[in-house]
């Protein structure tokens, strides 16, 4: 298929109105980028919350060295193959292009989700099936760390003019759209069978449908049109971390700044947030539940009024006004939910909270995009978050729990808020006016 042209090609092609088909072309682009987005987060999520059910399966407390695989297998997803996705797959994306990219990656996550729905268990091959489930889980690590960046690149390079942080902000609705779909497929799956027999098959059911509906995915980012040129594509430092570092630090680092603060708060308000109204306020663990599964569906839904606000506003100022809240509300809103006894208003709370991080995270992956060339744009905006996302958010939960056991949690809140204060310098050092993908305002 033929290329959408790049949208800084030419101040002609700023300016020329889309027709009708290229509007529908569009569209359709976003809803197949964004679909496949969906299902990657579903697979990777499901792991986590049918862990519960399999790990006996696999990591029997008998074996130390099983249960040793489980944590350094948990470190490793998280931490290590995060950044190893977004480098390989933002090089890949960048010499190869954005749609061979986002092919490739859901098929390695399709994989790794069918690998894991037919593991054989502990008890009939040993040691090799917590091995064997490693190995699909690091894929599909691998696999979501190249996600974000050539998504995120894709959707802000097929956007219409003058509404790509609206339809940018789509990434992260089917983002926690898959996080709200694994949890609405074990609920289900647990009004179904009983204990015994989730344990028993039962948890293998998420990860066939998981594989299934990565085929779905498959078929319609096949159809996808190519962004890149050639010309673009062949070019001498086509997806060069080199070529990053060389011409591109500064935006970089600016990108590392507010993503390490982004990712921090987005997980302290989403993963840890259940644990820590369990812990920390005393609520049962079905009320805390309860309560995040309607904080996660506002957020959600939060996420193209905020994007189309930077449409509005400036993504600058979204930036500015992320750290700015996010510095002033962090300590009393975590504060006050550690004492709170009302699901109601805790809930209140944590999406206000929600609201504030959807300032970033709705246009996270367009304001990245607007920082780099086309032929480092993938590499810059998957590299920048992956590790960023690794280090920051990945270890929210160790940090607030660690802290938490020593006895200084509210430490926590000031670690959070001294980010909040860092994305917010790092934003001041935005440009007003994009470096690239120029909006015809």
């Amino acid at each position: 298929m033929s290329a959408i042209p790049q949208h800084a090609a030419s101040a002609a092609s700023a300016s020329t109105p889309y027709t009708f088909e290229e509007k529908r072309k569009r569209i359709f682009a976003i809803v197949a980028a964004s679909s496949g987005n969906l299902v990657e987060w579903f697979d990777f999520y499901i792991y986590a919350f049918c862990a519960i059910y399999f790990a006996p399966a696999f990591f029997p407390k008998s074996d130390p060295t099983a249960q040793l695989l489980n944590t350094a297998g948990v470190f490793a997803a998280g931490f290590l193959m995060r950044p190893i996705g977004g480098w390989i797959f933002g090089r890949l994306a960048d010499r190869k292009g954005r749609k061979t990219s986002m092919v490739v990656s859901v098929v390695m996550m399709c994989a790794g989700s069918l690998l894991i729905a037919c593991l054989p268990t502990y008890a009939s091959i040993g040691a090799m099936a917590p091995v064997l489930l490693l190995t699909a889980r690091l894929l599909q690590g691998l696999s979501v760390g190249g996600e974000y960046g050539t998504t995120a690149t894709y959707m802000s390079e097929v956007a219409m003019r003058g509404q790509r942080g609206f339809y940018s902000s789509f990434q992260y609705v089917t983002l926690i759209g898959g996080q709200l779909l694994a949890v609405l497929v074990v609920v289900i799956l647990q009004q179904l069978l009983d204990e015994v027999e989730l344990k028993s098959w039962g948890w293998r059911i998420p990860f066939v449908l998981g594989a299934l509906t990565a085929v779905v995915a498959l078929m319609l980012r096949r159809t996808l049109h190519e962004t890149t040129t050639a010309q673009t594509r062949n070019s001498k430092g086509a997806g060069s971390v080199a070529e990053l570092l060389k011409n591109h630090k500064r935006a970089l680092l600016v990108v590392l700044g507010y993503t390490a603060g982004g990712s921090l708060v987005f997980y302290t308000f989403t993963t840890y947030m259940q644990k820590y109204l369990v812990n920390s306020a005393g609520m049962s663990i079905k009320t805390a539940s309860n309560v995040m599964t309607a904080c996660l569906f506002l957020y959600m839904c939060m996420q193209p009024l905020f994007g189309a606000l930077s449409d509005r506003i400036g993504r600058r100022n979204n930036m500015l006004l992320f750290g700015a809240l996010g510095t002033l509300m962090t300590v009393p809103i975590l504060t006050t939910l550690q004492s709170v006894t009302s699901p109601l208003l805790a809930g209140v709370l944590i999406t206000v909270a929600l609201a504030v991080v959807s300032f970033y995270t709705s246009v996270g992956g367009i304001v990245k995009a607007e920082m780099f060339p086309p032929e480092v744009r993938a590499l810059g905006v998957g590299l920048s978050y992956a590790v960023g996302n690794a280090i920051f958010g990945g270890s929210a939960e160790y940090v607030a729990l660690g802290l938490k056991t020593m006895g200084y949690e509210s430490y926590f809140y000031w670690y959070v808020t001294g980010m909040m204060v860092l994305a917010f310098a790092v934003s001041l050092l935005l440009p007003r006016q994009a470096t690239y993908l120029h909006d015809d305002h």
